[in-house]
């Protein structure tokens, strides 16, 4: 059985920051985006987008990821904000009443160029 794979793109523009997630996002990789997540609040960036465009599942420790970083993010007066999710996480994220993560933005704005950060690696 293959282990999930995941990548982690950052692009940031000042204080705001696009994370780009393609691949998995389960146990074994929720860390890397907790991590990922992390890092952009310890470097002061104020505003963090999350595009889910190229996810391909989600399972519940990734939601609990994201919700724990928007947590974290409003205590902060900051923001966090998913974007583009596929639909199988779109669903449990209506059921779960967790719809205030999703938000959309320009699609000038989805693919940017940025720094790559492989499964268990940094940049």
């Amino acid at each position: 059985m293959a282990l999930p794979q995941l990548n982690v793109y950052r692009h940031e523009r000042g204080t705001r920051a696009l994370i780009t997630l393609a691949g998995e996002i389960d146990l074994a990789t929720a860390p890397l985006v907790r991590t990922a997540l992390a890092e952009c609040q310890s470097d002061g960036i104020r505003s963090i987008d999350v595009d889910l465009t190229a996810v391909t599942f989600c399972d519940v420790s990734g939601l609990n990821t994201f919700l724990l970083a928007y947590r974290f993010a409003t205590e902060a007066d900051r923001t966090l904000r998913l974007h583009h999710p596929p639909q199988s996480m779109t669903r449990v994220i209506e059921i779960t009443g967790s719809r205030f993560l999703l938000h959309s933005f320009p699609a000038a704005d989805v693919r940017p160029r940025g720094i790559l950060v492989a499964a268990g690696g940094t940049p």
